[in-house]
């Protein structure tokens, strides 16, 4: 056996660091864009010193190895302050926004944040002051309207940039100590804290790069939230490349796609119905594009066909999960126009994928299961949470709580998730499956499917939907069209329209909402229909 102990210039000179992955892209494409934001552009060079700059003055201030929380809308300051804290050798906690300030105060206590960086605008949000107050940790605000700034304890991102040096910190980083703590959606109770390191998110970023073809040449989308895994994982990735990340506060489709045509989007990112938006003007058509990703969501193929028609043709599914740093597969809809929308395809390089019952024993094609992922982009573990930790780790592999089988050519077949699939007269009825076919209707602009206690079926299956502007469709309508595409115990037993479905910042249903508020009425239909 080889013996060649770790040396702590070893450990230097191997490092994983995310901060180093903006420093070498500067070294490399110094007067390259790196950021738009606006009328705001920021080179690398520029991005590298400033982000520097904030990482010295955490040092001074914090120190390193603390939790710092973020409420930051998209925005260039906030990839500045994200890269300072890596490279600061802090841990970045960011926060969504577009929670209640009940959920915020919850998250930023949960990880016992050292400082929180925050937008001017969002600090004056209702209820958002005083609590971070009563937080009483020091304050570093974004997008300052001016240099100064009346908050108590507080100064501004320039100020905090001031007198500091450029140059990257030379301290000591490990690469599998902990770099963020993202907490997952909350579509069922408290969120909670995935801690990934340095390394893991690393590992996401150049498997990315390898997977998505991403160069310096490239332009990104970043209408979706920073704050979210899956939008961060592609800004850091196109950094890591050399490319232009092009930032947008949140999606307006005529601002996005004036957006598009200015600055030559190589790549977009979107939800289902960010496209379906954009592409509604007839006259919009893009020559730039080498790229269209879109997550979430299956896509309808009507729609696959106009975004490959107008946008470009190279159409890509990729998914991923905030413990298992995103990208983790990807699907290609029109090399495999036999396969229905509900395929995610196959692993990217840095991860694999298996499909496991139970007990452990991994199965093969047309067996459903539970999706495992195993990979360096592995998170850690759950934020003081070690039961939850090794539930999810159980058996060696990362536990998806989604359900799926492989299907034909080595591409997986999601099903539904676990919690989310309906028992219902001894039948399993995966809520996706009525999903899609209820999406494929050109009345419908969205819907959640879910299984609500019935007294015969122990689950009745249950579609809320959100007609299209202007759509004639009624309940019968959608009835007709579901026995059409499924078998008759798939076919919902009970559909209400509804203005809007509850959902999280990056479109997930969020389906315990709908049970609680529609149990009753459930319940009351069911009444009504035995007597």
């Amino acid at each position: 056996m080889i013996d060649m102990p770790a040396t702590d210039a070893l450990r230097r000179i191997r490092r994983v660091a995310l901060g180093d992955f903006i420093h070498r892209s500067a070294l490399k494409f110094g007067e390259r864009t790196a950021v738009v934001d606006g009328d705001t552009r920021l080179n690398y060079r520029e991005l590298d010193a400033r982000s520097s700059r904030f990482a010295h003055h955490l040092i001074g201030t914090i120190g390193r190895g603390r939790q710092v929380g973020m409420l930051c809308a998209n925005s260039a300051d906030m990839v500045v302050a994200y890269n300072g804290i890596h490279k600061s050798g802090n841990v970045w906690v960011p926060v969504n926004i577009r929670l209640d300030v009940a959920g915020i105060d919850y998250i930023l206590r949960h990880a016992e944040v050292a400082a929180v960086v925050v937008d001017e605008a969002f600090h004056a949000a209702p209820g958002v002051a005083d609590m971070l107050t009563r937080l009483g940790v020091p304050l570093i605000v974004t997008m300052a309207a001016q240099a100064g700034t009346a908050i108590a304890g507080a100064v501004t991102l320039a100020q905090a940039e001031a007198g500091q040096s450029a140059e990257l910190p030379a301290i000591d980083i490990d690469s599998n100590a902990p770099a963020l703590i993202m907490y997952t959606s909350g579509t069922t109770g408290n969120p909670k804290g995935a801690v990934h390191s340095h390394a893991s998110v690393g590992a996401a970023l150049t498997g990315n790069m390898a997977g998505f073809a991403v160069t310096e040449q490239d332009v990104f989308s970043g209408v979706l939230p920073l704050f979210h895994c899956a939008q961060h994982g592609l800004a850091a990735t196109v950094h890591l490349a050399g490319g232009c990340i092009v930032l947008l506060r949140g999606f307006v489709p005529d601002e996005v796609r004036a957006s598009i045509l200015r600055e030559r989007y190589t790549v977009f990112t979107g939800l289902p119905m960010m496209y379906a938006a954009l592409l509604a003007d007839p006259a919009f058509r893009v020559d730039s594009m080498r790229l269209a990703i879109y997550a979430m969501a299956p896509i309808p193929r009507p729609l696959i066909a106009q975004i490959a028609g107008r946008m470009t043709p190279n159409v890509m599914l990729a998914t991923g999960q905030t413990e298992m740093y995103p990208g983790t597969m990807s699907f290609r809809p029109l090399e495999h126009p036999q396969l229905d929308a509900n395929y995610w395809g196959v692993s990217l390089p840095h991860n694999e994928t298996a499909v496991m019952d139970d007990e452990g024993r991994l199965l093969g094609e047309g067996e459903p299961g539970e999706i495992v992922h195993r990979g360096a982009n592995a998170m850690l573990g759950y934020l003081k949470d070690p039961e939850a930790t090794a539930a999810a780790q159980r058996f060696g592999w990362h536990h998806t709580g989604d359900l799926g089988q492989w299907g034909p050519g080595g591409q997986l077949m999601f099903l539904d998730r676990k919690k989310d699939m309906i028992k219902t007269g001894g039948e399993n009825v995966a809520s996706v499956k009525v999903e899609a076919v209820l999406l494929a209707h050109p009345g419908v602009a969205g819907v959640g499917v879910i299984g609500l206690p019935h007294p015969r079926w122990a689950e009745a299956v249950c579609a809320f939907v959100v007609k299209k502007p202007g759509a004639e469709v009624d309940e019968a309508a959608l009835q007709t069209h579901c026995r059409q595409h499924l078998g008759g115990f798939e076919v919902p037993k009970l559909i209400r329209f509804v203005e809007q479905l509850p959902a999280t910042s990056t479109g997930k249903v969020q389906k315990h909402l709908l049970r609680r508020e529609f149990e009753q009425i459930a319940a009351q239909a069911w009444t009504d229909e035995a007597a």
